[in-house]
């Protein structure tokens, strides 16, 4: 269940032109918002790209939502951000990067191995089958709020209190891997959905 978000009237307007702006955009390169781009969306069971983006507007939690930034612009304001970018992860960090984000918490629920310099990556495993398979590349089992009975409270202070300690030089997974070369990928030109 979505919880309501506050949003002031100019955050609002800006979420409606980038609906409108992505609607113009799919139209232009033969796409839809009905479908699901990703084979690895499909095998996790997602049959749309908006149940996926439902999932994502959940993570956010009730924290209210302070802008809406374009591509790779940099941020200006503090708190609860949106950046509309493409689904595809390295792109979409990419531009992250390029605002000012310089600490990347990626979640994963199939075991992306993903880490994008210059900004060290810490993998959130969603589920402890994954996170126990990929042990060396994930920083976080999340999953343990099913498996190990811990609370989402317990699992937010743990990513916090990593968060802390990489951006005081901590080595994430990522980082200690050496990855993390080839994922700075800007938004490609054509349908990049």
């Amino acid at each position: 269940m979505l919880t309501r978000r506050a949003i002031s009237p100019e955050v609002g307007k800006k979420l409606v032109d980038r609906i409108l702006w992505w609607e113009d955009y799919v139209t232009r390169n033969k796409g839809s918002l009905n479908n699901n781009p990703s084979p690895g969306n499909k095998a996790g069971g997602l049959t749309t790209i908006l149940e996926k983006s439902l999932g994502a507007a959940a993570k956010g939690g009730t924290t209210p939502l302070n802008d809406v930034l374009l591509y790779a612009q940099q941020a200006e304001k503090k708190g609860f951000l949106f950046m509309d970018s493409p689904g595809y992860d390295p792109a979409s960090v990419t531009g992250q990067i390029a605002s000012g984000c310089n600490v990347v918490t990626f979640t994963t629920g199939r075991g992306s191995c993903f880490g994008c310099k210059p900004s060290p990556s810490i993998k959130i495993a969603t589920n402890t089958e994954m996170y126990n398979n990929m042990v060396e590349d994930m920083d976080v089992n999340a999953g343990k709020v099913i498996t190990d009975n811990k609370t989402i409270e317990d699992i937010g202070q743990e990513i916090f209190d990593l968060i802390v300690r990489v951006a005081s030089g901590e080595k994430s997974k990522s980082e200690i891997q050496g990855l993390g070369d080839l994922e700075f990928v800007p938004w490609q030109i054509g349908a990049t959905m």
